[in-house]
């Protein structure tokens, strides 16, 4: 991630692995595929931690609002960042990679939201007739990440306050309440 895709080596990567090229290129036939199972692995790590978030009955809004915590910690962690940075300067050359990181990621990400709210939408606690389950996770996993990700990406040197944080979780989950939620 330090030296992104196209300037890191399979030298640099053997070196660092402390391993023979030989035993490199045995794993991974190409470098492309040393990234991608890089790219899986991360994304494993981010989803990992979010897995143990479950919908409780009357409390929809205290975990969405755990949810999105738990998101942002995840997107603006540095190593997410610097992956996602990696990933959007190759996109135009290596379109496979940038597919294995939605797929391992953000689309792993918005199930596992659309599991919760599909939850909340069979208790009646919110209504979504309208877009879906798979919609709205979507649109809650967007208003997590959109603007604080955003903002963390144009400015690499700051890190947002936990005041900050805690307002931008706020105004996702009263947003997506009244959008969705049933009195």
């Amino acid at each position: 991630m330090a030296h992104g895709f196209s300037a890191a080596t399979t030298d640099m990567i053997q070196r660092a692995a402390e391993v023979s090229k030989s035993t490199v290129y045995s794993y991974y036939p190409t470098k492309e595929e040393l990234f991608v199972a890089v790219i899986e692995a991360e994304c494993r790590t981010f989803t990992d931690s979010i897995q143990g978030i479950k919908f409780r009955p009357g409390k929809l809004g205290e975990t969405l609002a755990e949810l999105a915590r738990a998101y942002l910690n995840i997107v603006l962690s540095e190593t997410a960042l610097s992956l996602l940075r990696v990933i959007i300067a190759e996109a135009p050359r290596f379109p496979e990679q940038a597919r294995a990181f939605y797929l391992a990621g953000p689309s792993v990400i918005a199930s596992m939201v659309a599991e919760i709210l599909g939850s909340a939408a069979a208790s009646g606690e919110v209504d979504l007739t309208e877009c879906g389950r798979l919609g709205a996770a979507d649109l809650f996993a967007n208003m997590v990440r959109g603007g604080p990700q955003f903002q963390c990406l144009l400015h690499p040197n700051t890190s947002p306050s936990a005041a900050q944080i805690d307002q931008w979780v706020a105004m996702v989950v009263t947003t997506f309440m009244r959008a969705y939620g049933r009195e």
